[in-house]
């Protein structure tokens, strides 16, 4: 089913002429549709201080297409808008962020433009390749450390304890550290990589660090501080930048600010927490060893995310120097019940690194629906699960998949290429083109299984999914291990260590994928600020135009062999495939054709 008729709008430079205007700027906003689509004339319709307001458009014919313009007033911090299309024969559709509707809808699909400062170019355009410390690498000083007391030291061969609520779980330490990644940044290179994401650096009894014991310094198991300092100045003599992990929603049951709480009901600290009378706590998701923060209490504010001396600003400043953060559990942060300052608090989290860094990168955790919480004044984006790994688990998932669902009671289902492009732009709609664009799209992470268990193993699949990754928009972030292979039925199981000592093991294969996918990216803007249309999509192919004025790319997605299609595109030369082959798309009757495959690939073409 080809695709690139419908009327198209999206946020990129295409259509819009600024995507980061200031409040009471105005912006030029244009839809493209077929000059075979008899459209009479076309509405922006926009929300001046909730109330809907209609501005017309002008057109003009180019070939194939005809252009409608119109002048967008940001009158509001978050200006909402969508476009009024009317036919001749009397028809009308909406065009909103979601696609075109015959009927009055909702405003929460509606394209959005934010008046506040984007993220980052760095961020747009990175890389991101997430570690998880203790999993990775060890250095040599890691063999003279002793193992406290929680621990249950395990050698790096031994398989991960993980199957049901095993205690051990969080106990197993391998032994990872942070000289570790400083010795293999070559490797993250070759990936393609130019951020690198530890997962919590802080003290914390288990293996994961996520219950940590202090924010004012590094566990001495990974080095300590200064091995924390010489990471990032390792990272940053590349030209790379380097993400920290903080658990703004909680802290563990050995924190320091805990303890002083439990042990004196009129030490300030008490109040950094929910306490009841009886003396419990509320924590996160009902394990009392993570007491949530309570974030309505502004001196605990003050002392987690206010300013260049809280837990926030401390490490965004020298020797540290970490560039931004990843924000676990963002989404929860700062709500309890009747209490909702998530908002207020991803601000000032923004406004702290703002402060004290010229271009920082904020990130949150939400692995359901963000809308609403990246707006553009707190974080930058999210951990983009819902929409973009589970659309893509669910086209490529191999059915007979020992992979466990992410938060859901059964397997995510296998789904045909015309519903899961209806599902992308769904979320696309409600989370906004710079969003979406300034979001991570993740196949999966330290909380998820590996996608290389979700696709059943098959490698040429999972080449596939990296395809989609790197080219549909938002910034690739790979778990450490992905590139060559790594398994994991669910997050537990793909902590797994790296093989650093068995380079026979590794899919060779597919980390050049990932490097060369890595490497087409930054050549091709298209592929980084480029608009989104869909071309082409049926069962087993979604094909995609990526359009920028200064340049644009066709991607053509196949979890199967498939046959040839027609497009209505100019030639194109091919500049990357994920298995051997490949043509450069040259004119036919009806444009080009894309040729057929015998297998499962994805190929990238440059269009003229």
């Amino acid at each position: 089913m080809s695709l690139l008729h419908l009327p198209h709008h999206d946020g990129s430079p295409l259509y819009v002429s600024d995507e980061a205007p200031g409040l009471g700027d105005t912006v030029t906003v244009r839809v493209r549709t077929s000059a075979a689509d008899p459209v009479e004339a076309i509405w922006l319709r926009t929300t001046y201080d909730a109330e809907p307001v209609f501005y017309p458009t002008t057109s003009t014919a180019d070939g194939h297409a005809v252009w409608w313009e119109a002048a967008l007033p940001v009158h509001n911090p978050v200006t909402h808008y969508r476009f009024l299309l009317v036919r001749a024969d009397g028809t009308q559709q909406w065009l909103t962020g979601a696609g075109t509707v015959d009927h009055d809808v909702p405003d929460g699909n509606d394209f959005r433009l934010a008046a506040f400062p984007s993220a980052p170019d760095w961020g747009r355009d990175a890389v991101v390749y997430q570690v998880f410390p203790d999993r990775f690498a060890r250095s040599a000083a890691a063999d003279e450390r002793e193992v406290p007391d929680w621990a249950l030291a395990a050698e790096w061969d031994d398989e991960v304890c993980f199957e049901g609520g095993d205690p051990r779980t969080p106990m197993q330490l391998y032994g990872g550290d942070l000289d570790g990644i400083t010795e293999h940044l070559d490797h993250v290179e070759q990936v393609g990589a130019d951020v690198v994401y530890t997962t919590p650096v802080f003290p914390g009894e288990s293996n994961h660090r996520y219950n940590a014991t202090t924010f004012t310094a590094v566990d001495p198991l990974l080095g300590g501080d200064e091995a924390y300092a010489r990471l990032s100045a390792a990272v940053h003599a590349r030209g790379w930048r380097i993400l920290g992990d903080l658990t703004t929603n909680h802290t563990g049951d050995t924190h320091e600010w805990f303890l002083s709480a439990v042990d004196g009901v009129d030490d300030p600290h008490r109040s950094f927490y929910y306490f009841e009378e009886d003396g419990t706590y509320a924590c996160w998701m009902g394990h009392g060893t993570l007491p949530k923060i309570n974030h309505a209490n502004h001196d605990v504010r003050h002392a987690m995310v206010e300013g260049p001396h809280s837990v926030v600003g401390r490490w965004l400043r020298p020797p540290y120097d970490v560039d931004g953060w990843r924000i676990d559990v963002a989404n929860m942060t700062g709500r309890l019940a009747d209490i909702d300052v998530a908002h207020e608090v991803a601000r000032a989290v923004r406004a702290t690194a703002a402060e004290l860094r010229e271009d920082p990168w904020v990130i949150g955790e939400h692995n359901h629906d963000a809308t609403g919480d990246i707006d553009g004044d707190g974080w930058h984006g999210t951990m983009n699960y819902s929409g973009f790994s589970w659309p893509v688990w669910s086209w490529l998932r191999d059915p007979s998949s020992p992979a466990r669902a992410f938060g859901r009671p059964v397997p995510v289902p296998r789904r045909d290429g015309a519903t899961v492009v209806e599902t992308l732009r769904a979320w696309q709609g409600t989370l906004g083109w710079r969003a979406t664009a300034s979001s991570w799209n993740i196949l999966g992470s330290h909380d998820s299984a590996r996608i290389r268990t979700v696709v059943g193993g098959d490698a040429a699949v999972h080449r596939v999914a990296a395809g989609l990754q790197f080219t549909l928009p938002g910034v690739p972030m790979l778990f450490a291990g992905d590139e060559i292979g790594l398994e994991g039925v669910n997050g537990e199981d793909s902590r797994r260590t790296m093989p650093w000592h068995r380079p026979d093991d590794w899919d060779r294969t597919t980390l050049a994928a990932y490097a060369d996918l890595a490497q087409v990216r930054r050549a091709h803007v298209a592929l980084r600020r480029g608009g989104l249309r869909w071309a082409h999509v049926d069962d087993d192919t979604i094909a995609f135009v990526r359009e920028h004025p200064d340049g644009s790319a066709l991607v053509v997605a196949r979890r199967a062999a498939a046959p040839a299609f027609s497009l209505p595109l100019d030639p194109g030369r091919h500049v990357l495939g994920s298995e051997p082959g490949g043509a450069d798309l040259t004119s036919s009757p009806d444009g080009v054709e894309v040729p057929a495959t015998d297998g499962p690939r994805v190929d990238i073409w440059a269009l003229d």
